[in-house]
């Protein structure tokens, strides 16, 4: 998915230097009910909860998911036991660990039905079944050593890490090879519970489909998704398309198209109120009662972490709050304290509240980029701002940036209080395609969205479905 490439730009972030460390946005923990399968929220072991996040506290829809789950264990014959569990996160992703398979709220969103349900759960079962984790790490051990030996053997550093490169590249092609597999694996398990044989290649289409709509977001070019490369980690759309082909698995079953979506109708699309939520180029925090604005041609992703704003330019912004004590004044603080000293170190207010500005100093490691530091004292938390851009516009970039840290404000009893998650409701009136693409609560892509989050390509396709899904706040 586009959000975890984006991501990575964090580490560009913070390459120029960061404002604090180990500062985050406290998230909810969903509570919990009972960990034996098919009662209530399932409870995480605390190590694994740290590593992926809080479930989805609706104990219907974790027992629905789970079910499907057992079905597909059932009909495999697979020792188990496998637990089955919904993150409360909206992105689009799924994955394993120990005898967990996670799917999160985002992937349920874009799934067309029970028989698609079955197939991420399938793949990722796959991958536990082969073992295919431990696989990759033994042989990312293996790459390591090999490197470490070539450059002992050699006494050339430069050798060792030639070795590592060509052994790292291997093993992207090694992980590509898994992908596939757990497709074929999975694909099995999913006809052998009963569900349609076309589910797997359904699967692959809905999340090309969700990667080109989140491409277009980023203002990115849609078709990469189809190009195969030699260093990625996952094999290219057609080609996982082109691979179950192959496999030549051809058998009717069912869909269960009325199940899923009534066991989805209602469910949350936003991130946890505990967590805040992005409107547009705005984020509002309804429990720390925070909100500002980022520029215009931003994109705003809500990490557990803290917020980064992309912009078209690829310019920066991250955002996020810690609890961590700053006694006396803040611009005295980033004197003192930030390596290397930002310049220009300024005391300044926002919305009233004690800030300070700061500008990392251009060096080696900075090159042209301009970067700035700005924290604003929020209660008894310390809100920061890093903000980074590198274009050809830069200093003028850098001030639309500052001015969209100071847009930052505290948000009113009754404005908290007023903010909801968005919902994702199932409908069957008779209301046109672009009735239903207005009612969606964005402010772009609209048609895009409707199509993609009903596993379309066209109003027409739309118009004669049963039911379809929309957004509502």
């Amino acid at each position: 998915m586009i959000f975890y490439r984006i991501l990575a730009l964090v580490a560009l972030l913070f390459a120029v230097g960061a404002c604090a460390a180990g500062s985050n946005l406290p998230q909810t923990t969903a509570a919990t009910a009972s960990s034996r399968p098919g009662v209530g929220i399932p409870v995480l072991p605390a190590t694994i909860e740290r590593d992926v996040g809080a479930v989805y506290p609706d104990p219907a829809l974790q027992d629905y998911v789970d079910r499907v789950g057992q079905k597909l264990v059932r009909g495999s014959g697979l020792p188990g036991p496998y637990r089955f569990v919904v993150l409360d996160l909206p992105l689009v992703n799924a994955h394993a660990v120990a005898n967990y398979v996670f799917v999160t709220r985002g992937l349920l969103a874009v799934l067309d039905d029970e028989a698609e349900l079955a197939a991420a759960l399938g793949h990722e079962l796959g991958h536990l079944t082969q073992r295919h984790a431990a696989q990759r790490a033994r042989a990312r051990q293996g790459v390591l050593e090999a490197a470490v030996e070539a450059a002992a053997v050699t006494g050339s550093v430069t050798v060792g890490r030639s070795v590592a490169r060509d052994g790292l590249i291997a093993l992207r092609r090694y992980s590509r090879e898994q992908e596939l597999e757990a497709d074929r694996i999975g694909l099995g398990y999913v006809v052998q519970a009963g569900y349609r044989s076309t589910a797997m290649s359904s699967l692959i289409d809905r999340l090309r489909q969700q990667s080109r709509l989140e491409a277009q977001l980023l203002g990115e070019a849609t078709d990469a998704f189809d190009q195969r490369s030699a260093t990625a980690t996952h094999p290219a759309p057609i080609e996982r398309r082109e691979a179950l082909q192959a496999a030549s698995v051809s058998a009717g079953g069912e869909s269960g198209r009325p199940a899923y979506l009534a066991a989805i109708d209602g469910m949350s699309v936003d991130d946890p109120p505990g967590e805040g939520f992005v409107r547009g180029q705005e984020f509002l925090h309804p429990t720390l009662r925070l909100a500002f604005e980022a520029p215009r041609d931003f994109r705003l992703f809500n990490d557990q972490d803290g917020i980064l704003g992309v912009g078209r330019d690829r310019s920066l912004l991250y955002f996020a709050c810690s609890t961590d004590s700053v006694p006396g004044r803040l611009d005295e603080w980033m004197r003192n304290t930030l390596k290397p000293t930002p310049t220009d170190i300024q005391a300044i207010k926002i919305d009233g509240a004690e800030a300070a500005i700061g500008a990392r100093p251009r060096g080696s490691d900075t090159g042209l980029g301009q970067a700035r530091y700005v924290m604003v004292r929020h209660g008894d938390r310390i809100c920061f701002f890093n903000l980074l851009s590198e274009g050809p516009d830069r200093d003028r970039r850098i001030e639309v940036l500052v001015n969209a840290a100071r847009s930052f404000r505290t948000l009113s009893v009754s404005e908290a209080a007023a903010l909801r998650p968005y919902r994702l409701r199932v409908v069957a009136e008779g209301a046109s395609p672009a009735q239903l693409a207005a009612r969606l609560p964005y402010s772009d892509l609209r048609m895009e969205r409707l199509l993609v989050l009903n596993g379309v390509d066209t109003p027409a396709e739309l118009a004669r479905l049963p039911q379809v899904k929309v957004v509502e706040p």
